[in-house]
């Protein structure tokens, strides 16, 4: 079935459609309907615009392209299942949930809270504006993604980022078993609490990163800004730069270019038993 150049602006307007291509239609109007394509399934959806809420719920094996959602199109993809969304924008809050094998490719999505409680979820060459994006989510994988905003990342598990630039305060709180790779990593207080966080050929840019950490490593990374570094962390880090100063890292070892401060604790526990090197 085919779906082309129609308005629709009724509650359910295309539920459970299957096998069909939905083109160059919009989604709005007096009606003010909700969850446009609701349990749908081997849908294909593309040029069309989004301005109601919830469309895409529940849908299994949906490809959506060069698609508008605009900010008043709130929490448009939850509960989804087998997704690409490609080449689209995504403007309404709360935009992807609970959702698990998405991929999404040259979208830019303006969008708070997005993210949550998703698996398997691949994002490449994607712009992202958010306020706790990604939050809980495993097995993930971004690639070139941009994202400006704050608490990013938090609780999320078994995650690779390449490419990234990331301009973020709070970034991955609690994260386990996460890898960055060649990316710059932008804001206060990143990854306190984090598990078996691996950084590789980083810029870290902002104050009182990698506290309280577990499994820690830095491979050939830059730091900026960095002022009471690593304090209560296990780590082994090599970094290629200046830290202005380190405090209280529990095990070890530090090796920078140089640094400015070592803070250590003589009366805390546990001690510190961390071997901390500076180049010059």
């Amino acid at each position: 079935m085919i779906y082309s150049n129609k308005t629709f602006d009724e509650e359910r307007a295309l539920y459970n459609i299957e096998d069909s291509i939905v083109t160059d239609c919009i989604f709005d109007g007096p009606a003010d309907g909700e969850s446009a394509l609701k349990e749908c399934s081997r849908i294909t959806v593309e040029n069309c615009d989004f301005r109601l809420r919830y469309p895409f719920w529940h849908v299994t094996d949906g490809h959506v392209k060069n698609c508008k959602m605009s900010d008043t199109c709130r929490a448009a993809l939850w509960y989804d299942q087998n997704m690409i969304i490609e080449d689209s924008v995504l403007g309404g809050i709360k935009a992807l949930r609970e959702c698990h094998d998405i991929t999404m490719k040259n979208c830019e999505m303006v969008s708070e809270e997005f993210g949550w409680r998703c698996s398997g979820l691949k994002i490449e060459n994607c712009t992202l504006t958010s306020m706790y994006p990604f939050f809980e989510c495993k097995e993930a994988e971004f690639d070139k993604l941009t994202l400006n905003g704050k608490y990013s990342f938090q609780y999320l598990e078994n995650a690779h980022l390449r490419n990234c630039e990331l301009r973020t305060k709070d970034a991955f709180w609690h994260c386990k078993n996460v890898t960055v790779e060649d990316s710059l990593v932008q804001g206060e207080y990143l990854a306190w609490y984090s598990e078996n966080l691996k950084l590789v050929r980083c810029k870290i840019v902002g104050t009182q990163p990698l506290c309280y950490c577990k499994g820690l490593i830095l491979e050939d990374c830059e730091m900026v800004d960095a002022d009471f570094a690593f304090e209560n962390s296990e780590v082994e880090a090599t970094v290629n730069s200046h830290i202005i100063s380190v405090k209280n890292p529990i095990s070890g070892f530090i090796k920078a270019e140089s640094i400015g401060e070592i803070i250590l604790d003589t009366k805390r526990e546990p001690k510190t038993k961390c071997d901390i090197i500076s180049l010059k």
